[in-house]
């Protein structure tokens, strides 16, 4: 085997996992990691706990440090090297060495990528000023523990709700902070359906955090003398001012693409570098990976940025594998994630409900309330689950999930699901481990198959949550199966309460001209309703997700 002169910009996830694996494949392979900063691979999903000490050792951020890559895998580990320069056709890069100020040339055979991405800061005025953090690396939570330990303290505001915005609203909330989230869309956590995101509205609210939704930030201005702030006032495009001692600026992540841009490669409509399926730019010998490249949705099939470790780790290894011979295709990302929001977890995997209506992609959409596990053991809670998939084939497209326990082991279900192409029918048929403490004997995936199952067929056709607002109640009737104790918590407006025992007897009272819209708490029992009136001549729609989801939906 030829000796191979392997260079990678970058490390972390993509970087040093593509260089451990081309070590692994060959011993006699010169593989060098060029890094800007002082730490060549750390667990960046891990920085805001830090901030909260739930981690409390910065130390156990650290991956692997420059001396165990050099002592394990005998790798040439440069930090404080920033690659300032590409030449593609005389295959060599330009780097700048930090500590001694001086540039030099080194020759590659192949060089890999692995730029990452860089905070968003939008040109809002008086954005970069002291007390204001973006999280990306290590020096920023250092930075952030530092001014939180220097400064009179108080009122901490998030400026925007995903991954990071929303773990940092947590973490400071665990330091006894008030904390105040903004956020420009209507909704936190983008990859989530509205109706799924309200569900952690409702969670921030309840733990006092002031949520400001759909208001975006307008200018950071500095405190009048009767607006007591550390760091700045937050002025919203409502006209709010809110003084905050801290600002931590969650606006998402762009690819760091200007070192390939400027050296003329190929970049795609979403931003990021544009790569084929083995993961090559458009410069021959250059490869691309992580958070900097755009994959394919597995679901659309269309261009997109995943900024997750998850997929970078696999590339990285992908990379390796083709670089000495081997031609593995990347096969697009599903976009599993998880995140932790105070006492529940939420997660996704595939494409919302949102992209697929855009894409004009059919879909159908089911929303269940199961116990996460069997309800008669004690510490039973309930899961909140959509799932999305065509209504002709069942093929899965999409998954949602907020609970407090078994959250994290049913979405990675369906993302195994999910790839290997599988249906409604499918999940109905799974096989999973069940005891009481774990799961019920129908699990919550097994339900989630049932339910879609039922609209596949036919055996019921669904009412979305949206759907109620827009009935004519001239045509209509709202039909509530619970519990008169139940009902007393709250209704449908202009809902005709039948319980579920009584129906069989009071069915008649029912009008056969209009059409019937099932409901209960959860949506088991309403789906009862809806089978019996089905056959006694009623046209009937189940609401789906029933009154849990159009309680929180709407509220």
């Amino acid at each position: 085997m030829t000796r191979k002169r392997i260079l990678i910009v970058g490390g972390v996830a993509g970087g040093a996992t593509a260089a451990a694996h081309a070590r692994r494949i060959s011993e006699d392979a010169e593989i060098i990691i060029f890094e800007k900063g002082s730490h060549v691979s750390f667990a960046n999903c891990g920085l805001p706990y830090y901030v909260g000490g739930e981690i409390a050792d910065k130390e156990d951020l650290l991956v692997q440090t420059p001396e165990g890559l050099r002592s394990r895998f005998n790798l040439d580990v440069r930090v404080m090297s920033e690659v300032i320069t590409i030449d593609p056709s005389n295959q060599k890069i330009e780097i700048s060495d930090s500590n001694s100020g001086k540039r030099y040339w080194e020759a590659y055979d192949d060089l890999v990528l692995s730029t990452g991405a860089v905070p968003l800061k939008p040109p809002i005025p008086g954005i970069d000023v002291e007390g204001h953090f973006t999280v990306r690396n290590i020096p920023d939570i250092e930075a952030i523990c530092a001014w939180i330990t220097n400064h009179k303290f108080g009122k901490a505001v998030v400026v925007g709700g995903g991954f990071i915005g929303l773990e940092m609203v947590e973490q400071l909330h665990r330091l006894g902070l008030q904390v105040t989230l903004v956020e420009a869309l209507p909704q936190v956590m983008a990859p989530l359906d509205p109706e799924m995101a309200a569900w952690l509205h409702q969670k921030l609210r309840d733990k006092n955090v002031t949520l400001h939704l759909n208001d975006p930030v307008s200018k950071f201005d500095q405190p009048k003398p009767e607006e007591a702030a550390e760091a700045s006032i937050i002025e919203l495009k409502s006209g709010q001012r809110i003084p905050a001692d801290v600002v931590i600026l969650g606006l998402g992540v762009r690819p760091e693409i200007k070192l390939g841009k400027d050296a003329g490669l190929e970049i795609g409509d979403k931003g990021g570098f544009r790569v084929n399926g083995l993961l090559q730019t458009s410069a021959p010998h250059i490869w691309a990976i992580g958070d900097a490249i755009e994959v394919r949705d597995f679901v659309t099939g269309d261009w997109t940025l995943i900024p997750l470790a998850g997929p970078a780790n696999r590339q990285g290894k992908i990379v390796a594998e083709n670089i000495f011979g081997k031609a593995m295709k990347y096969p697009g990302t599903c976009g599993t994630s998880i995140l932790r929001l105070f006492d529940v977890a939420v997660a996704s995997t595939g494409t919302n409900e949102k992209t697929l209506k855009k894409m004009n992609i059919p879909y159908d959409a089911v929303h269940l309330h199961p116990p996460s596990h069997a309800s008669y053991y004690p510490g039973a809670s309930r899961l909140t689950m959509k799932v999305l998939f065509n209504p002709q084939t069942g093929k899965l497209l999409g998954a949602q999930m907020i609970g407090k326990d078994g959250v994290d082991k049913r979405i990675d279900v369906f993302a195994t699901a999910l790839k290997a192409g599988m249906t409604a029918h499918d999940l109905e048929d799974l096989e999973l481990a069940y005891a009481p403490p774990f799961g019920s004997a129908k699990d919550p995936i097994n339900l989630a198959g049932m339910v879609a199952e039922h609209a596949i067929k036919g055996e019921v056709e669904n009412c979305q949550w949206h759907e109620i607002a827009k009935l004519d109640p001239h045509k209509t009737v709202i039909l509530d199966v619970r519990d008169e104790d139940e009902r007393e918590e709250g209704y449908i407006p202009g809902s005709l309460h039948i319980p579920l025992p009584n129906l069989r007897i009071r069915f008649t009272e029912l009008p056969k001209d209009q059409e019937i819209i099932t409901y209960c708490q959860t949506g088991q029992r309403s789906y009862f309703a809806s089978r019996f009136l089905v056959q006694q001549g009623f046209k009937v729609r189940n609401l789906t997700g029933a009154y849990c989801t159009w309680k929180v939906a709407v509220g």
